[in-house]
C-alpha cells in the first residue's frame, strides 16, 4: 500500500506535471564533466540513479552561464552551443526513468573559486572564498542577463523539462538584491526596485529566449541571515512580482557564505529549519512553492505538504545518501532507507575543498557508472566479522547482499562501536541513524549477529570461516606527558565522558583538540562543569566538515569553556598543569580531572587467536588505521565487494 499520500500526489508546474512532490535539489557535486565542462557518463549515471529511485523532479546543480560565474571547476558549463549535444545525451539517458529533469542556472559572482570574480560591487565574500571581485559595468550587467537567457535556450534545445534560476545563497543575483553586497549608486543599487532589476532582466531574457511555455522556477532566499542582508519582507515583495512576471514556481531557501545560519546546516540544526520561510511566501502567491532545509524524513515532508506550508519538498543530501529513498518510502520500506546523518563531510566539505563530492553513508556516490548489480557468487562463503562498529556492519551488509553467509561477533552488548558513544554528545544523535540502518539491514538479511561474544577457538571451530575480517575499532591513545600518571588527579579517556554515569569532578582539563575533544567539552559544559581544552595543534577539529564544526564552535562559546591551541604541556602536578600557550607560560590550576583526547589506536586483540590457529584475516576500519566513519563504511563495503571477485 502506498505511503505518504500528500508527498506522492502529482503536481502541475506551468506546462509540466511531475509524478510526485519531491524535488532533488541542485547540488554542486563537482564531478562528472570533461575538459570542456560537458557532462560525462559519471554525472549521467549519478543522476539516472536518482531518477530511477522515484523522485518527481530533479535538477542538475550549478550550471554556469558565463566563465566568470563558474563557482567550482568541475561543474557544467553552459555558455557555448557546444554543450547542447552532450546535455541532450544526458537528458536522453535520464528521461526513461520518469522524473521531470531540469537544470539550475547560476553565476557565482564573488563566491566563485577563481581570480576573475565579478560582482555588483567590489566587496569580498564574507567567508569561504577570498579575493576582491571586479565591479560589473552596465554593459557587463546586460551581458550577464543575456548569458542566462542563452543558457536557458540551450537547456531547452537539449531537452530539459524546466530550468531553475539560482537567485539565492549569496550568488550573483542574490548579491544584486542584498545591500550587504550591493553598494551601487546607479539604477542597479539602492532602492528595492533597483536591487531586483537584474533579477527581473534575467527572468525576462530567459522567457524571451526559451519560450513563455517553458517552465521556469526561481530559487530565492527567505533570509540571508547576515547583517544588512536580504530579508523575508523583501522576499515576500519579490515573490508577488515574480508570480506576475510569469514564474512557474518559487523555491525558498536561506543563507549565504558567512551567514549565521548556514545554507547547508549540519546535524545540530533542527529538521525543516527553513520551512517557515516557504510557508510565509506561500501566503502571498498562488504558484507552487518549494521548501528545503534539513528535510530527510518522508514523514516530515508529507506533513509539511499536508499542513499547507509548501507544495513541493526539496531534498538534496538525503537523495545523495539513498537515491532509492522515494521508492522505499512509497512502498513502506522506510527502515531500508540509507540515511543522511547531517555531517556535511562528503557532500559539502569535500566540494568546498574543490574535491569530488561523496557521502559518508553511501560510498557509491560518484561511482554509479562503475558499479553494476553484482552477480551472486558461484559458491557462498562463510564470512566471519570481528567487530560490530561501522566498518564491520557495512562489510556484513554488503557480503550478505552478495549471497554469502555472514556472522558478526562483538564483545559489546550493542552494535555501533565508538560511533554509539559519539552519538551521545549534544546534538549528535543522528550519528546513530546509520548504525540503526545497518542493524535493520543485517536483521532483514538474516546475518548471524552475536553480541557479548569474544572471538575464541570454539567460535572458529564452529564456523570454519572462509574469510575473516577484523573490525575491532579503536581506543584512546594515552600521551606521554611528564607527571600525568603520578599527579593524583582523576584521569579519564574521552570515551569515559560518553559512558553514563558522568563522573562527578567539576573542574576538567581536556588534553586534545580533535572532534572527540570538542564534543566532550560540549558534553561536560552542558552538564555544568568548567572545562579547559588544551590543544597542541594549530586548528581545532580538522577532521570535521567546516559546516558541522561551525555549529559546534558556536555551542562552545560558553562562560564555562576555555579553548587554547598551540599548547605545549610541560608538567602535570597535583591539581595543576604547567604549559606554554602560544609561547607564553601559563599554569592551569584547581583541576580535579583530566580527560585525554589526543588520538586513537587500533584494537587488534583478536589477532592472537587467529594467528595461533593460522587463519588468514584482513583488517578493516579503525582496526587497520583509526580514521573517521566515512573511511570505515567505505572500507567495509569495498572489502565485501572484492570477496570472490
Amino acid at each position: 500500500m502506498a505511503e505518504y499520500s500528500h508527498l506522492f500526489a502529482p503536481v502541475t508546474i506551468g506546462s509540466m506535471t511531475a509524478r510526485n512532490r519531491l524535488l532533488m535539489s541542485a547540488m554542486s557535486i563537482n564531478f562528472g564533466v570533461d575538459q570542456h565542462g560537458y557532462p560525462t557518463d559519471q554525472l549521467t549515471q549519478y543522476l539516472a540513479a536518482r531518477a530511477r529511485g522515484g523522485v518527481g523532479m530533479m535538477l542538475v546543480g550549478g550550471g554556469a552561464v558565463d566563465p566568470t560565474g563558474l563557482e567550482l571547476p568541475d561543474l557544467p558549463k553552459l555558455w557555448e552551443d557546444g554543450c547542447i549535444g552532450p546535455l541532450k545525451t544526458m537528458v536522453d539517458a535520464v528521461r526513461p526513468f520518469g522524473a521531470c529533469f531540469g537544470m539550475q542556472l547560476m553565476h557565482g559572482g564573488r563566491q566563485s573559486y577563481h581570480d576573475q570574480k565579478v560582482a555588483p560591487s567590489p566587496i569580498p565574500a564574507p567567508a569561504v572564498v577570498k579575493g576582491v571581485p571586479r565591479e560589473l559595468g552596465i554593459a557587463d550587467i546586460h551581458h550577464m542577463a543575456a548569458a542566462f537567457g542563452d543558457a536557458a535556450r540551450r537547456c531547452r534545445d537539449a531537452g530539459f523539462d524546466f530550468i531553475e534560476i539560482h537567485a539565492a545563497h549569496g550568488y550573483l543575483i542574490n548579491q544584486f538584491m542584498s545591500p550587504n553586497a550591493n553598494q551601487r549608486q546607479d539604477e542597479y543599487g539602492g532602492s528595492f526596485d533597483n536591487r531586483i532589476r537584474f533579477m527581473l532582466e534575467v527572468f525576462n531574457d530567459i522567457k524571451t529566449k526559451a519560450g513563455h511555455d517553458f517552465p521556469v522556477g526561481v530559487r530565492i532566499n527567505g533570509e540571508d541571515y547576515i547583517e544588512n542582508g536580504w530579508g523575508l519582507q523583501e522576499a515576500l515583495k519579490l515573490a508577488v512580482i515574480l508570480e506576475k512576471q510569469g514564474a512557474d514556481y518559487l523555491h525558498v531557501s536561506a543563507g549565504v557564505y558567512g551567514s549565521t545560519q548556514l545554507t547547508i546546516p549540519s546535524m545540530y540544526v533542527p529538521a525543516g529549519c527553513f520551512v517557515d520561510l516557504a510557508a510565509a511566501v506561500k501566503q502571498v502567491v498562488t504558484i507552487p512553492v518549494v521548501t528545503v532545509g534539513r528535510i530527510k524524513d518522508p514523514a516530515l515532508a508529507d506533513q509539511v505538504i499536508a499542513d499547507g506550508k509548501a507544495d513541493v519538498v526539496a531534498m538534496g543530501r538525503a537523495l545523495i545518501a539513498d537515491p532509492e529513498l522515494p521508492n522505499k518510502a512509497r512502498s513502506g520500506r522506510q527502515s531500508q532507507i540509507r540515511p543522511c546523518i547531517g555531517c556535511c563531510l562528503g557532500c559539502i566539505h569535500a566540494v568546498l575543498q574543490r574535491e569530488p563530492g561523496g557521502c559518508v553513508a553511501n560510498p557509491d556516490v560518484g561511482r554509479e557508472y562503475l558499479l553494476t548489480d553484482a552477480p551472486k557468487p558461484v559458491s557462498s562463503q562463510q564470512v566471519l566479522i570481528v567487530g560490530a562498529g561501522p566498518a564491520g556492519l557495512a562489510a556484513a551488509r554488503q557480503a550478505a547482499l552478495q549471497g554469502h553467509r555472514v556472522c558478526v561477533c562483538d564483545a559489546a552488548d550493542a552494535v555501533g562501536g565508538v560511533a554509539r558513544l559519539a552519538a551521545r554528545a549534544p546534538g549528535r544523535a543522528e550519528l546513530m541513524d546509520v548504525i540503526h540502518f545497518f542493524a535493520a539491514e543485517l536483521d532483514r538479511l538474516g546475518v548471524d549477529m552475536r553480541l557479548q561474544t569474544e572471538l575464541d577457538d570454539a567460535l572458529l571451530d564452529q564456523l570454519k570461516p572462509d574469510q575473516v575480517w577484523v573490525a575491532g575499532g579503536s581506543l584512546p591513545e594515552l600521551p606521554i606527558i611528564k607527571g600525568l600518571f603520578a599527579c593524583g588527579m582523576e584521569l579519564f579517556t574521552v570515551l569515559d565522558v560518553f559512558k553514563p554515569p558522568l563522573f562527578s569532578q567539576s573542574n576538567v582539563v581536556i588534553i586534545g583538540g580533535n572532534q572527540a575533544a570538542l564534543t566532550a567539552a560540549d558534553t561536560l559544559a552542558e552538564a555544568g562543569k568548567t572545562v579547559t581544552v588544551l590543544h597542541r595543534g594549530r586548528h581545532f577539529a580538522e577532521e570535521m566538515s567546516s559546516n558541522d564544526r561551525f555549529y559546534l564552535r558556536e555551542r562552545l562559546k560558553r562562560d564555562n569553556i576555555a579553548l587554547h591551541k598551540g599548547v605545549s604541556i610541560q608538567t602535570v602536578t597535583a591539581g595543576q598543569i604547567n604549559c606554554r600557550i602560544q609561547g607564553n607560560a601559563v599554569t592551569i590550576a584547581d583541576i580535579d580531572a583530566v580527560v585525554v583526547a589526543e588520538g586513537m589506536k587500533p584494537v587488534r586483540s583478536s589477532l592472537d587467536v587467529l594467528k595461533r590457529k593460522k587463519i588468514a584475516f584482513a583488517l578493516i576500519g579503525d582496526a587497520k588505521v583509526p580514521r573517521g566513519i566515512m573511511h570505515a563504511i567505505s572500507e567495509g563495503e569495498e572489502a565485501a565487494r572484492a570477496l570472490g571477485s
